[in-house]
């Protein structure tokens, strides 16, 4: 695994790493998560894309940050199955807080958590702020930052 984790804009990505976020994420989203809905979305475009990778350059870990109207929020949280129970969604998500912290100082932040995942961003200070709802035919659920 490389440790160092890398934040660019879509623009900034080469070609190789394009195909590795997409074929990450189809992995997790579209097959592992047998959701057939279109992955890649106009929020790739203006997106911050923060990943780490193997020595090969596969992405083993990886989100987005994104402005919205009413603030900053990330999404497709992932980290490849392989990889899993080794603290790599925490140091993540540790990663993209300090990413906002320093891009987006002040801006409110929330995000739409996956149900059974959301005790991951609690510890970080997000709060459940909806009911569930279901998006893309799973569970989800507002959280805000405090």
């Amino acid at each position: 695994m490389s440790e160092l984790w890398k934040v660019k804009r879509f623009d900034q990505l080469s070609g190789k790493e394009v195909y590795e976020i997409m074929r990450a994420r189809v992995d997790v989203f579209v097959v592992e998560q047998e959701c057939p809905y279109h992955e890649v979305d106009p929020y790739d475009l203006f997106s911050l894309h923060v990943y780490t990778t193997d020595v090969d350059g596969s992405i083993i870990a990886y989100a987005r940050i994104f402005e919205m109207d009413d603030g900053i929020s990330f999404g497709r949280v992932l980290v490849r199955e392989d990889c899993r129970g080794k603290g790599l969604a925490q140091l993540l998500v540790a990663k993209v807080l300090r990413v906002i912290k320093k891009r987006f100082a002040g801006m409110p932040v929330a995000i739409e958590a996956q149900e059974y995942v959301q005790s991951l961003y609690i510890p970080f200070g997000f709060e459940p702020a909806s009911e569930i709802f279901m998006l893309d035919g799973i569970p989800h659920v507002r959280m805000e930052k405090r």
